[in-house]
């Protein structure tokens, strides 16, 4: 059996590797953060700011309402409010999918 690595995820994320996983400027990441009660980032004594998992996820869940579907932030709160539940297993289905397709695009360049 063929050694099968092991995809490491990290604990803590910082404000400069969410910042640039999203492609926008930490303000914007720091405001959506006073704006959604769901972003709890854990801060440290000098108050930078860590990220979990679960925050990208949020994240991730309120980039894809305000700038995919148009939503207002009252809207976006509302909607993580009231139908969290499938808001996020629809994040989910939508992350698998882009997996599915950078993998069937990484193929069709290899043929």
């Amino acid at each position: 059996m063929p050694y099968k690595d092991r995809d490491i995820t990290k604990m803590y994320y910082t404000m400069g590797e969410v910042s640039a996983m999203f492609d926008v400027n930490q303000s914007l990441i720091r405001f959506y953060e006073k704006e959604f009660d769901v972003l709890t980032p854990k801060k440290n004594k000098k108050g930078n700011r860590y990220f979990t998992p679960e925050d990208i996820e949020n994240l991730k869940i309120i980039f894809h309402l305000i700038r995919d579907k148009g939503y207002t932030l009252q809207g976006a709160k509302d909607h993580l409010k009231n139908d969290s539940g499938n808001t996020r297993d629809n994040q989910r289905i939508i992350d698998s999918l882009e997996s599915l397709k950078s993998f069937l695009l990484e193929v069709r360049n290899e043929l």
